[in-house]
This record gives C-alpha cells, structure tokens and sequence, in this order.
C-alpha cells in the first residue's frame, strides 16, 4: 500500500532537505508508479537513492526509531 503523502522530485534539494532520522520511504518513477520502499535514515537513504537509483519521486513517514521503521515498512508491505 502506498504512503498517503504526496509525491516529491527526487533531487539534491529533497535528499538534503529530508530529515536526519529514521523512516519509511517510498520511491517512484515519472508514471507515479511505485518502484521500491525502503527504511533508514532518510537523508542518508534518498542521497544513495538520488546516485544509484532510477526512481524520479519519492514519499516518507518519520519513525520514532529504526525498529518503528520496520514495523512501518510491514504493514505496507502486508496490506
């Protein structure tokens, strides 16, 4: 199930801007179409995402720690 947030361009200006801490992100390509989620450290993650990846678009959700994360990629993974 996707984030109910809405779409970001995935540039420097966003990884930059992402918080330091840990969450759930989505990313997605030109369609909006989602092509991953992931979790960790948000700025760390969109900044590797932004260099190595083809997403164009990305979403997250702030977790309050690297287990809650988890536990919010699962329930979007499951449902």
């Amino acid at each position: 199930m996707s984030l109910a947030k809405p779409w970001r361009d995935l540039d420097r200006s966003t990884a930059r801007s992402a918080p330091n801490r840990y969450g759930l992100y989505e990313l997605g390509d030109d369609g909006k179409d989602t092509v991953g989620f992931g979790t960790g450290v948000l700025r760390d993650e969109l900044k590797e995402a932004l260099a190595y990846g083809d997403a164009t678009r990305v979403r997250w959700e702030v977790a309050d720690s690297k287990d809650h994360a988890e536990r919010l990629l699962a329930e979007h993974v499951e449902a």
